[in-house]
Parts: structure tokens; sequence; C-alpha cells
């Protein structure tokens, strides 16, 4: 089987033990197969009664305990997860799956990739997310400045998943156009905008940290709605919408 990079990825006929080093895909893992799940990062915190053994996390993986576990797959993001760790962990004679999803319609279908691949069949919960997402956006648009990170300010830039589902809801990234998916930004110099978005997560914006900041209307959004492809995204439509305005 392929995987996003379509590298091929030599799987045993009957997958029995997964490590994912993704909160998305662990997720994704835990609610379709649990049984599967032998390992997982410290930042996996959904479902909230996961039980399964922590390797550290998506940057600085503990490889040999993943390496003890012994998974038949390793699932990663291009993203997310650092090269080299994905390298090594190959290098120990793992079977590592990369997701490399910048849209929400490449997520369904490496989400569908993914768990026919390993699993064998495609969850209920992401036909459901298919429908929820199959219909188009026809209200209003805003162009909004996105954060992910202060000190430095940092946003949301190119061909991100985070913009694109935005973008389904009618919130148009003003940085969409830059040459980096993340750059820093001078908040005192920003393009015209009309909306702040500040997710909780990478960093933890909140109502009292953050909105300040600006001198345009701040919406505090789920950042796992936001930036994880899932089962989160079942719901993501309806919960971002509310919290938008």
């Amino acid at each position: 089987m392929r995987d996003d990079q379509n590298t091929l990825v030599e799987l045993p006929s009957a997958v029995r033990r997964v490590v994912s080093i993704v909160p998305s895909l662990t997720e994704s893992i835990a609610v379709t197969h649990p049984q599967l799940l032998v390992g997982a990062t410290d930042w996996c915190t959904h479902p909230a009664d996961l039980d399964v053994v922590r390797v550290r996390g998506t940057k600085n993986p503990d490889l040999e305990l993943i390496r003890r576990l012994a998974p038949d797959v390793v699932i990663a993001n291009a993203e997310e997860n650092r090269g080299p760790d994905l390298d090594a962990l190959r290098a120990a004679g793992l079977a590592v799956w990369v997701t490399t999803p910048t849209t929400v319609e490449e997520s369904l279908e490496s989400l569908r990739r993914m768990l026919s691949a390993i699993i064998g069949e495609t969850p209920r919960w992401l036909d459901v997310a298919d429908e929820v997402w199959s219909t188009s956006y026809e209200g209003p648009r805003r162009k909004a400045v996105i954060p992910i990170w202060r000190r430095p300010w940092m946003a949301l830039g190119r061909n991100t998943f985070a913009g694109d589902l935005l973008a389904k809801l009618g919130v148009d990234n003003v940085f969409a156009d830059s040459p980096e998916r993340y750059p820093r930004i001078d908040v005192a110099a920003l393009p015209e905008y009309e909306l702040v978005v500040l997710p909780d997560e990478p960093y933890a914006f909140s109502a009292t940290d953050g909105p300040e900041a600006f001198d345009r209307p701040a919406r505090n959004v789920s950042g796992r709605h936001l930036t994880w492809y899932g089962p989160s995204l079942v719901e993501a439509r309806a919960v971002l919408s509310g919290q938008l305005g």
C-alpha cells in the first residue's frame, strides 16, 4: 500500500499493533478500532479515556520505546513529525505511514486510504464527515488573521489544512499568499482584515490572552476542531461556525 507521499509501505495481512505520533490520527484509530493502538504521544488527548503507552511528543518521540512496542505500523504526518525521526524508525525495520493533507478534501481521502490500509474498512464517522463537508458555503465572507503562536507572533500562511477549512466557513486568510506556511507577523502592520481567529492550540490563546493585541473583533475557537483531521471533522463545521459568530 502507498501512503500520502506515494511511498510503498509494507504491512502484514492483518495489522494488530499501531503506534500513532499524531494526535488526530491517534483519535482516528482509537475511535475506529481501539484495540490496535499500543502507543501514542503525550499530546494525544482524545478520546479522553485513551489508555496506551505514551512515547513523548510529536517532535521528540522516544524512538527506542516505539521500537520496543513492536508496532506493525507507525502513523505519522510530514508536517508534525521530523523526517530524521521517521527515517530512524524505518531504519529500525518499522513500517511508517505518512499523511500530508493540506485541504479538507485531501484529509478525508487521506483518512480513507490510511484506515482502509490499516483496518481494512472505513468507519461510519468518516462517511458522515464526507457528508458534513460536501455542502458549499454561500454566506458573506470575512478576511481574517489567524495567529498560531505568540512571542514571536506567527500566523497561518499558504497551503494549510486549517486555512482551507476556514475558507469553507466563509473566512479568508489574509496571509494565504504568503511564501511561508507559518510566517512571522507584525501585529502593528497587518494587511486589511475584519476578524482575528484565535485557536487554543498550538498556542493556548484565550479570551484574556490574544484579543487585546488587535484592533479588530477576535473569536476564540477550538484548536482541535480547526487543525485536527479525524472524527473531529464530524462536528467541526457546527462547532466553529458557532464560535466564529
